[in-house]
């Protein structure tokens, strides 16, 4: 019996250019911006570690394994922890819509 590797395909992903990152009240947050002005109902709350996960990838193409290592090597982490948190910070953003 053979066996196979499978290799998860990279995904690349992009921040929606739809979303913007805010300081309001001391609280960070991304708000979707509507035909007039910001819709308040499309906001997600980050904290730190999400706010700058956010800061270095606006504009940029990244991709999952890209995250882990930013957080990897910004907060000294393990990289079991930092790709759990990438995941789940980009399984959010994908639910709201805010990662192409």
């Amino acid at each position: 019996m053979s066996k196979f590797a499978f290799q998860e395909k990279t995904v690349i992903m992009r921040l929606s250019n739809n979303y913007i990152l805010r300081e309001i009240a001391g609280e960070k947050i991304v708000v979707k911006q509507g035909t007039h002005g910001v819709d308040m109902t499309k906001i997600i709350s980050f904290n730190e570690s999400a706010a700058a996960l956010w800061e270095e990838f606006s504009g940029k193409e990244f991709t999952s394994e890209n995250a882990t290592n930013f957080l990897v090597e910004r907060y000294g982490i393990s990289v079991e922890r930092a790709t759990k948190d990438a995941q789940l910070w980009i399984g959010k953003l994908k639910e709201c819509g805010a990662i192409e």
